[in-house]
């Protein structure tokens, strides 16, 4: 596919932006049309838990000729040839020669997909029976450590893909987990993340999770080590790393020579990238800690908002929509960020993954075709639970000069309606206030009749006119998680699609990692090392000296 720029609807939509975007004032909108709403809210049926999601899109620069013009940009950007062509196991990563299919994990209808002419499903089935299987002998207490205690201590190690889905899955799903267990997630190679996970587990009740597709990830490796070391040490060498350690990988030699018995590996295929790997095997956690009704619940949300993706219109499609108009934000509205803010506490980790899935994806400046793009593309995610994010960063979405589009998500039923719903109502108030107050301001005929002194007007002035996207759910049950989840994976999809880039390779990652292994031989060689710039350079002996490597 040509670059957008080149499409002929978009430059239609620049001519649009330009006759009527420009001059777009939402709260105007809503006084002209008393079914506005009506028009630009769209409602999902969630099969998984037989509940609904509502998306209010209609405090958005969005008018039905917007729509329509939005409509034709994907059409002739091709986005629904290319996720067609997703769902049917053809290699879109055309970078790494890969299929594109996370889908197929949670397709629990069962419906084949090929990959070189084989369905996948057989193969995801096994894996999730095996997780199904561990999972309930796990919880259960029939699977038991080296003294014959249950394992109630789960220690997740990874990073990356490997540990963000978990910690938000986890964390978001708190609700329905078991409370006997406690869970450490493990990334960070600074040797503090895995002491203090240590300084708090018994190794007789410890189970290590290692998540590793190839058991080679460097920070993964080097803490399953130290946390192997730990369990040897504190067993006296007595303890079963067999009982105690499973891995998450393909890499049965490597595996097996850590001491893991092969038979407590669990695998996944290629095309199951590290952001979206939650749906696989790396979400034992998530099994281990809701058990697997819960998780396949899960997966059923999620496979029912992919049925949605894959077959509603673009102009009723919700994540395509969502797509279309996080690119109009950022290629016309110069609109660099994009705020995600759950009402949510159990969410409060939703944020930081999707900040993976979005910018990992789409922070490429590379078209398919190989050539510099034209437009700019990933916008900045970011994001905290409300209300206490009202109290630090919602100034700049009021009174700032940057523009940010601002996704708001809140359940209508709370999981701890303390205090006679008290506390749900006053986060709902705030909820419905933050979208209605960024959208209609605050003028100065309104401060006067405050008698707002004079010297304060211009201070106290809201503009108004912010764009904001509703999401209003039942309940946040492992059906929803699953279908919100999804949402955001296709909205990002969609963007990838209209900007004509390979949303699903990284190769952006490797370099600084590359560098890293050079720099840390270096450190355990004598002297100062050469061949870096004088920053870099002066940097390694500063920090040689003070950590008396030199």
């Amino acid at each position: 596919m040509p670059q957008a720029t080149s499409l002929t609807a978009w430059k239609a939509l620049q001519e649009h932006h330009d006759i009527v975007g420009k001059s777009f004032v939402l709260k105007e909108e809503f006084s002209k049309d008393a079914e506005r709403f009506n028009k630009f809210s769209f409602t999902f049926d969630n099969s998984a838990d037989k509940s609904e999601i509502l998306f209010d899109f209609s405090k958005n620069f969005l008018t039905e000729e917007t729509l329509q013009i939005l409509v034709n940009v994907a059409k002739e950007a091709g986005v629904e040839q290319l996720r067609d062509q997703m769902f049917k196991g053809e290699k879109i990563n055309f970078t790494e020669d890969r299929a594109v299919l996370h889908a197929a994990l949670r397709n629990v209808t069962n419906e084949p997909i090929l990959v070189d002419g084989e369905d996948v499903m057989p193969g995801v089935n096994k894996e999730l029976k095996h997780m199904e299987e561990f999972s309930e002998a796990i919880r259960s207490g029939e699977w038991k450590g080296y003294t014959g205690k249950p394992l109630t201590n789960i220690i997740n190690v990874g990073i990356g893909g490997s540990d963000l889905g978990p910690v938000m899955v986890t964390e978001a799903l708190k609700f329905y987990g078991d409370r006997k267990q406690t869970l450490h997630f493990v990334s960070n190679i600074d040797g503090t993340h895995m002491a203090e996970a240590l300084k708090v587990s018994d190794p007789e009740t410890t189970l290590v999770l290692i998540a590793s597709k190839t058991f080679t990830t460097a920070e993964t490796v080097t803490n399953a080590n130290s946390a192997k070391s730990w369990f040897l040490e504190k067993t006296d060498g007595k303890g079963d790393i067999a009982k105690h350690f499973v891995a998450l990988s393909t890499n049965e030699a490597e595996v097996t020579k850590f001491g893991i018995d092969a038979k407590n590996m669990f695998g996944f295929e290629s095309w199951v990238g590290g952001r979206y790997s939650v749906w696989s095997a790396i979400g034992l956690s998530v099994a281990l800690h809701i058990g697997y009704k819960n998780f396949h619940e899960f997966l059923s949300g999620a496979h029912a908002m992919d049925t949605h993706f894959r077959t509603a219109p673009i102009e009723k499609n919700i994540p395509m929509i969502a797509g279309l108009l996080s690119v109009y934000y950022s290629d016309f509205f110069g609109a660099q960020t994009h705020l995600v803010s759950p009402f949510d506490q159990y969410l409060h980790r939703f944020p930081a993954y999707l900040q993976q899935l979005s910018m990992e994806s789409n922070g490429k400046g590379v078209s398919r075709d190989g050539n510099m793009v034209k437009y700019t593309t990933g916008p900045i995610l970011f994001g905290e639970p409300a209300t206490n994010a009202q109290h630090s960063f919602y100034q700049l979405l009021h009174q700032g000069t940057k523009l940010i589009p601002t996704d708001f998500i809140i359940a209508a039923e709370s999981h701890n309606p303390i205090a006679n719903n008290k506390h749900h109502k006053m986060l709902a108030s705030n909820f419905f206030a933050q979208a209605e107050a960024l959208m209609v301001g605050k003028g100065e005929s309104e401060l006067h009749a405050e008698n707002t002194p004079q010297a304060l007007i211009k201070h106290k002035t809201f503009l108004g006119n912010r764009p904001t996207t509703s999401i209003l759910t039942q309940k946040i049950t492992p059906g929803t998680l699953g279908a919100l989840i999804v949402y955001y994976e296709q909205l990002t999809f969609t963007e990838g699609a209209v900007w004509n880039i390979n949303s699903f390779d990284q190769w952006g990652v490797e370099l600084g990692k590359s560098l890293a292994k050079k720099i840390q031989a270096e450190l355990d060689e004598p002297g100062n090392p050469s061949g870096h710039d004088a920053s870099t350079g002066g940097l390694i002996a500063a920090f040689k000296a003070k950590a008396k490597l030199s």
